[in-house]
């Protein structure tokens, strides 16, 4: 006697943690696995582009802040870097900063009692050539796919929501 097929539904969940897995929300545990696993690619992509672009030997977050200190050319507080890319230790960016500074890439300047923060002219250099390799070696991947863009978009969308979802967990799970 032959076993019955699996319906889809039956489909065996992709996750890292089969102990965390809710009868309520199996989706929940296959979405952490799946941003677990897209988080380190990430990261790896990263690193690995800014290498490509000549700046070797810095982590994840180093690459980011750099991005993040070049974004729309303004000079940017230490907590208005953390606030925007979501880091509660100030420490971690600090560090970055300090880093970014170090290599040439990053100026500071005092404003009154506050320090800001730019990227400089070769920061914005090394940038500019990410933003080529990128393009080359990620966006020409998308074949510029209309319908492919707009899942991203919404995957986006639902990645903020779910960003202040575990932001209010978080809370809750501090406070017991």
């Amino acid at each position: 006697m032959k076993p019955a097929a699996k319906k889809p539904t039956d489909a065996v969940s992709i996750v890292s943690s089969a102990h965390l897995v809710s009868a309520r929300s199996a989706e929940m545990s296959e979405f952490e696995f799946g941003l677990i696993v897209a988080g380190n690619a990430f990261h790896r992509w990263v690193v690995h582009c800014m290498a490509a672009a000549g700046l070797k030997d810095l982590m994840p977050l180093d690459v980011l802040v750099l991005h993040h200190v070049t974004h729309r050319a303004r000079d940017k507080r230490l907590a208005d870097i953390c606030f925007i890319m979501n880091v509660e230790d100030t420490h971690l960016v600090n560090y970055s900063l300090k880093k970014l500074q170090n290599l040439g890439v990053v100026a500071s300047r005092k404003n009154g009692k506050e320090v800001t923060y730019a990227a400089t002219d070769l920061g914005r250099g090394y940038v500019q050539r990410y933003r080529e390799i990128r393009e080359n070696c990620l966006i020409d991947a998308l074949n510029a796919d209309d319908a492919l863009n707009k899942d991203i978009g919404e995957l986006a969308r639902l990645l903020r929501v779910l960003s202040g979802m575990y932001d209010q967990a978080a809370r809750s799970a501090a406070s017991l």
